[in-house]
C-alpha cells in the first residue's frame, strides 16, 4: 500500500467529492455499471443513505494525502460478499485503487469475495488481479453507464 493512503468510514462531507468524481464521462463508461444519470443528485444522496444505513456494506473513503480520492465498498449480492471501487479519474494510474481495494479486504474476515468488471476493463481487472481475485467465469448484464449489455468476467478471492 502506498504510504500516504488510508481508509475511513465515509462521512456526509466525503459525499461532494463521490458526486464530482462520478461526473466523469469516461470513467462512467469504463465501469458500465454504475447509475443511469450520474448527475442525478437526489438518486446519488439516496443511493449514499441506503449504503451507510445497511450494517451489511462495509463502505470506506480513500484518502491520499489528506485529499478524498474514491470510495471501496463490500457488500452483500446474495449469500455473497462483492467489492467495488471508484477512484477520481485525476487519480488514476497512481496504485490507488490497488491499494484501497488490499486494504478493504484486510478489514474483511469473510472469504470467498467477488468481484465483476467489464471484460474490456482492462485496468479494473489488473486490479482485482493485483489483489489476487481470479477469473472464475463470465455474465452478461445490462450496463446503464454505457446504454447497452456488457460482457463482464465474474472473479473470486478464496480463502487461505
Amino acid at each position: 500500500m502506498t504510504a500516504e493512503l488510508c481508509l475511513r468510514p465515509v462521512r456526509d462531507d466525503d459525499l461532494p467529492f463521490f458526486f464530482a468524481h462520478a461526473q466523469d464521462a469516461e470513467a462512467n463508461w469504463m465501469a458500465a455499471f454504475g447509475p443511469a444519470d450520474p448527475a442525478d443528485r437526489e438518486r446519488f444522496d439516496a443511493h449514499w443513505r441506503r449504503v451507510r444505513a445497511d450494517e451489511r456494506i462495509v463502505s470506506r473513503t480513500v484518502v491520499v494525502d489528506d485529499e478524498v480520492v474514491g470510495h471501496v465498498t463490500a457488500f452483500p449480492v446474495g449469500e455473497q460478499t462483492e467489492v467495488s471501487y471508484w477512484i477520481d479519474p485525476r487519480r488514476w494510474g497512481r496504485g490507488h485503487a490497488t491499494a484501497a481495494l488490499a486494504a478493504l479486504l484486510r478489514e474483511l474476515p469473510q472469504r470467498p469475495v467477488h468481484a465483476r468488471a467489464a471484460k474490456d476493463n482492462r485496468a479494473s481487472l489488473a486490479v482485482l488481479r493485483k489483489c489476487g481475485f481470479v477469473v472464475t467465469g463470465e455474465d452478461r448484464g445490462y450496463a446503464d453507464g454505457r446504454g447497452v449489455e456488457v460482457e463482464e468476467w465474474v472473479l473470486e478471492l478464496a480463502g487461505d
